[in-house]
């Protein structure tokens, strides 16, 4: 059963887990896009090493996250017309699932490729599916196609917490900020 929100602010769990999985998600994105175009060498194959550490431990904390926001309540919607509370909780509800389905496509292709997920060097992950080539060209571009997706559903979401800040003067901002109330 959720926990009744008491606060106009987030839980500090909650911010920490937001303001971690979002500096997260920013370093994997911004990795991923450098080690791409990367030649074949060793700097690349520590940068795919630290980018699925990075994937694993984004899936982990996105299962902490929702954990967290089933049993626990968030501040009640500021006063906004109906469409845009709807777009808000549409925008919330895809970034959870970009949250999944990016670092889970990105195991699956490494386990395509034949190149096993060992979680910070130390514990290995079974693979999704056996290696084959063809589906691991496939789910590549899928996973760089959700990244994608999330990268602008992130991008959506950040214009409309500055558009609440600067045009609507509301306090949204101060509900997600780090430290106390």
């Amino acid at each position: 059963m959720p926990r009744i929100a008491t606060s106009t602010r987030y839980t500090a769990t909650a911010v920490a887990l937001h303001w971690l999985l979002a500096l997260l998600i920013a370093g994997a994105f911004g990795v991923g896009l450098y080690m791409h175009d990367l030649p074949f060498s060793p700097l690349r194959l520590k940068l795919f090493n630290w980018h699925k550490w990075a994937g694993v431990t984004i899936l982990a904390l996105s299962a902490l996250r929702l954990l967290w926001r089933l049993t626990h309540q968030p501040p009640p919607d500021l006063p906004a017309p109906a469409w845009q509370r709807a777009a808000g909780h549409a925008a919330h509800w895809a970034l959870y699932a970009l949250f999944f389905a990016v670092p889970l496509m990105g195991w699956a292709y490494s386990s395509a490729a034949g190149f096993p997920v060992v979680w910070f060097g130390v514990l290995p992950l079974p693979d999704f599916v056996a290696p084959d080539r063809a589906l691991a060209d496939t789910l590549k571009a899928r996973h760089g196609q959700l990244a994608w997706a999330l990268a602008a559903v992130v991008a959506l979401h950040v214009a409309a917490a500055l558009k609440h800040h600067f045009i609507d003067r509301d306090g949204l901002l101060q509900r997600m900020r780090p430290g106390r109330g």
